[in-house]
């Protein structure tokens, strides 16, 4: 009998911790936000329903962003490559030395400091702090911080004296090199369980023919060596959601990170169905922004990168859903966001695109949502890509002491700070793409731009002025002295290089980077 007793008494014991340890872990899981980090390719400031657009139709994004914060004044870099590193290391440019696709770039080694493509392993991306802190975390879609030869690449001396170059799309010789020996440089290697679809390739199309090609690896079969082929495969935007939203299922007990990198609207374009393109066909364009104003085979591809758009909505759509039925929505901060302005896109209510470090080719449609942690509204307050990796930290309760040149925007959810309003913010492109190589400096809704061959100035007020048509330096002299003085000061005290031929702030131009 006695020890029937200490049996049962055993058993309650550790019924009793089981459940105890059952709370602690819910405790800790509730503590720590799940984040589902919605990141768009090429996708324009005005491409979305709840910035302006009447073309092209968002309806469950703009839901998201009516429900939540939307930051009217979003930045990015013009292309992706250096964005997207200064997302995952949350570092300028100049910083990993990632200043544009490598491919891209014009001139030679004197006009340029040719950027580097791979991100290396000295540079702690934010997957890792946050997979040790209990994160489980998938990254689904384009990676693009590593180039297609990132040893030998790392190996070259620094500055380059030629850029990089890629292999055709569909030579795959570099594939068992890259899963053999690369790992350090891809999502597993930093702290993600699981890549779906992550490469060096900036576009999904990695067939022969490259952008010409019948799928443009947007339609199944794709031929992305890193997504494992399904017999119901049919549109690449809808896999990635489907392995992101299995990938949530699973881990909905545990705080969980999803970085949903879309490859859409990056080019090729390709039509969604033949309904949908017919339906965008036959709707009138918007005299506003331009969007769906072109005629013939313009017109016909504005509406399929329309069924593009269309596309990503419902995907956006089927995340929110899943995250209502599962109960998780509470606990679950939604961020929507793209890498650069439009490329195929058009919003003539902004100077420039892609590329461009004008408002066109830098502003991003962006929205957070975080139902009773977010308030709803519209914030004019200006925020950088740079600004994500110290808000994830911020949110999981990540004591980071690595270097940042961003700040937490955890302020916005409920409020304006005056930190976050009366900083400045800065940009570096130390190689030539679009125009020529530059830094600035955007204060108070002032754009300062120094072109670093000449030293010639751009001054605009964002306000009043934002398609940039108005040049303001002779009209305000001292407001650009000012401006330009705290921008050279910046790049001396971060001892930011500068190209070989064209000004010079008195450092070292040959500096690698820091």
């Amino acid at each position: 009998m006695r020890l029937k007793r200490s049996a049962t008494m055993i058993c309650q014991f550790c019924a009793i911790l089981a459940l105890v340890l059952f709370l602690a872990m819910s405790a800790t899981a509730e503590s720590k936000p799940n984040i589902v980090f919605i990141l768009v390719d090429d996708l324009g400031h005005a491409d979305v329903g709840f910035n302006g657009s009447v073309f092209y139709e968002t309806p469950n994004i703009d839901t998201l962003a009516r429900e939540g914060l939307v930051i009217e004044n979003a930045y990015m870099y013009p292309t992706c490559s250096p964005s997207r590193t200064a997302l995952a290391t949350g570092k300028q440019s100049f910083r990993t030395g990632v200043y544009t696709v490598p491919v891209l770039e014009q001139g030679d080694d004197q006009s340029n400091i040719f950027s580097r493509w791979t991100v290396g392993e000295e540079h702690t991306m934010y997957s890792q702090p946050l997979a040790d802190a209990g994160y489980k975390s998938i990254h689904l879609g384009k990676w693009h911080l590593v180039g297609p030869y990132p040893k030998e690449e790392l190996a070259m001396e620094f500055p380059l004296k030629k850029k990089l170059r890629q292999p055709s799309p569909w030579d795959f010789s570099w594939v068992p090199y890259h899963k053999e020996h690369c790992r350090q440089y891809y999502p597993e290697g930093r702290g993600y369980l699981k890549n779906v679809g992550g490469t060096y390739r900036g576009d999904p199309a990695l067939e022969v023919g490259g952008y010409n090609s019948e799928t443009g690896g947007y339609f199944a079969p794709f031929s992305n060596p890193f997504i494992e082929s399904k017999p119901d495969d049919t549109w690449l935007t809808d896999r990635l959601t489907d392995e992101a939203i299995e990938f949530m299922d699973q881990h909905q007990q545990e705080p969980f990170f999803i970085n949903l990198h879309y490859y859409t609207v990056h080019r090729p374009i390709r039509g969604r169905s033949e309904g949908l393109v017919k339906k965008y066909m036959n709707k009138p364009g918007d005299p506003v922004t331009g969007q769906g104003t072109g005629e013939g085979s313009v017109k016909e591809r504005e509406a399929q990168y329309a069924t593009m758009i269309e596309s990503l909505d419902d995907n956006v759509g089927r995340i929110a859903k899943f995250l209502d039925q599962n109960g998780l929505r509470d606990n679950t901060l939604v961020i929507f966001t793209s890498d650069n302005g439009q490329n195929i896109g058009r919003n003539d209510q902004l100077r420039g695109k892609k590329g461009y470090i004008y408002e066109g080719g830098i502003r991003v449609p962006t929205c957070l949502n975080w139902p009773g942690k977010i308030d709803a509204r519209r914030t004019s307050t200006a925020v950088s890509c740079l600004d994500f990796f110290p808000t994830f930290m911020d949110l999981a309760g990540i004591e980071y002491d690595g270097v940042l040149d961003g700040q937490s925007i955890i302020g916005l959810f409920d409020g304006e700070p005056a930190s976050l309003r009366n900083r400045p913010l800065f940009w570096h492109l130390a190689s030539r793409y679009k125009h020529g190589t530059c830094s600035v400096i955007r204060k108070d809704d002032r754009k300062l731009i120094q072109f670093l061959a000449d030293g010639k100035l751009e001054l605009y007020d964002l306000k009043n002025d934002p398609r940039e048509e108005q040049n303001l330096v002779a009209e305000h002299p001292e407001q650009t002295q000012a401006l330009l003085k705290e921008l050279v000061e910046w790049r001396k005290a971060n001892d930011v290089p500068l190209p070989p031929l064209g000004i010079h702030d008195e450092i070292d131009t040959k500096s690698s980077p820091r």
